[in-house]
């Protein structure tokens, strides 16, 4: 369990204390892109929010590992084009405030919740992030290089939350499989 953890953490940090080095090579495109791969760093609450997509996505298994977060960075391309547009919606910082502690809550009462759902859930809430990402974007940016950064940010984010999630529980299924080979071991 701690060797998982210990490699998502180390890995998140080792990405994010890289990032500023790749910012210099001159290269107008790259900044943008490091940029957007820096923003969802750079707010508690998209960090939180995003992890805890993982973490639940761990905590409800099965397809839900791979539905919740592909269904979250869907809409989160969705919500960012609507900003990118100035397409205008309401609540926006409520809603994300609103994600922090929902899907807090959800991982912390391992509140298990149908695929479908929950989908829709982490979806709604991705809007709202992606809004968020769309009108912060700098206005010299290239959309899609500054996109394709906070993006792929997401994913490490989610990716960094699924091996917490599943980390979580890995003693327990240790334990389990310990107890399955006591018998095998005796009988010998």
């Amino acid at each position: 369990m701690n060797r998982l953890l210990s490699a998502g953490t180390a890995g998140l940090l080792a990405a994010t204390l890289a990032l500023p080095a790749a910012a210099h090579t001159g290269h107008a495109g790259d900044a943008m892109f490091v940029q957007g791969l820096l923003h969802p760093l750079s707010g508690i609450d998209h960090l939180l929010t995003m992890l805890a997509v993982g973490v639940w996505a761990a905590q409800n298994g099965g397809r839900a590992i791979w539905l919740l977060p592909t269904a979250f960075i869907a809409m989160l391309s969705s919500g960012a084009v609507l900003g990118m547009a100035g397409i205008e919606l309401p609540a926006v910082e409520a809603g994300i405030a609103a994600s922090v502690a929902v899907l807090g809550l959800l991982v912390l009462l391992n509140k298990r919740v149908p695929a479908a759902a929950a989908a829709i859930l982490v979806g709604a809430f991705a809007v709202l992030h992606g809004h968020a990402h769309g009108t912060e974007m700098p206005q010299t940016a290239a959309p899609f290089l500054y996109g394709l950064g906070f993006v792929l940010s997401t994913a490490m984010l989610h990716g960094t939350g699924i091996a917490i999630g599943l980390a979580r529980h890995m003693p327990r299924r240790l334990l389990a499989t310990r107890a399955l080979r006591r018998p095998e071991s005796r009988a010998q």
